[in-house]
């Protein structure tokens, strides 16, 4: 990100922090509008459900190719990273090898997993992070954000290219990449996305995959931040994201004392 960008960025920020515009009503006016609306999120609760319905009942892929990732343990095989259960759920972190750290976005998804993969192991079901950079370039970025999920290296391995979240040199020298199922523009050699695999009678198969905007639901901060009357606020910042940072680079005195709210 170029400085200039960033100070862009930080200016759109600025501008944000004025309230919205708002009619401010009588009670009874505010709980008429609020049933119209409570009607359309029921709605909405029904066609998810139903969505989520025909999800589990995609057909599955057979895992053929043996991939080794690289851990602090050691070497590991997809099939080891469900870690006795039959269900895992694995997220694509964009962090190339070479880079000095993981992308921002990736993390700002990523500093809910911890909490999330304690209680999805009851309902049999393992997380992992895997990412094409090395093994020691994970673990030093993982230290530095204090997280302690699963987190494998790929490199050296067609694991992130078969998944379609790494793109090879030529791949990223043309007009277009294969990302989200289609050709199309990215800015990056290396993209996000999450994948289902299930594990039964030893072989391993690929049941669902998401990429782009198929990853808002695992951002609990934008779930909340949607239930508020600025939302996301991000109208005319350079890219959705770019307000965010690693939780360690906030620098604009909004930090929260995670210590006082848990006093």
């Amino acid at each position: 990100m170029s400085a200039a960008t960033t100070n862009a960025a930080t200016e759109t920020m600025e501008k944000s922090t004025s309230a919205p515009a708002v009619k401010v009503v009588p009670r009874a006016e505010w709980l008429a509008a609020r049933k119209e609306l409570l009607s359309k999120e029921k709605e909405f609760t029904r066609l998810r459900d139903e969505l989520s319905r025909q999800r589990r009942e995609m057909p599955w892929v057979k895992m053929e190719k043996a991939y080794r990732f690289e851990g602090p343990d050691g070497p590991k095989t997809l099939a080891d990273l469900f870690d006795g259960r039959t269900q895992l759920v694995v997220y694509h972190f964009m962090f190339g090898p070479g880079w000095k750290e993981g992308c921002p976005s990736c993390s700002y998804l990523s500093d809910s997993f911890d909490s999330a993969a304690l209680h999805m192991a009851q309902r049999d079901t393992s997380f992992a992070v895997i990412s094409r950079a090395t093994s020691p370039e994970i673990e030093a970025f993982k230290k530095r954000m204090g997280w302690r999920f699963p987190w494998v290296s790929s490199f050296g391995t067609d694991f992130n290219y078969d998944f379609h979240v790494s793109f090879s040199k030529k791949e990223s020298d043309a007009s277009k990449v294969y990302y989200n199922f289609a050709m199309t523009d990215f800015p990056s050699e290396e993209a996000p996305g999450m994948s289902v695999f299930y594990k039964k009678g030893g072989e391993v198969f690929h049941s669902y995959s998401a990429y782009a905007r198929g990853l808002d639901i695992l951002v609990p901060t934008y779930n909340l931040l949607d239930l508020t009357p600025k939302g996301r606020d991000e109208d005319g910042l350079p890219w959705p994201m770019a307000r965010v940072r690693h939780h360690d680079r906030y620098s604009d005195g909004k930090l929260v004392d995670l210590k006082k709210t848990s006093a």
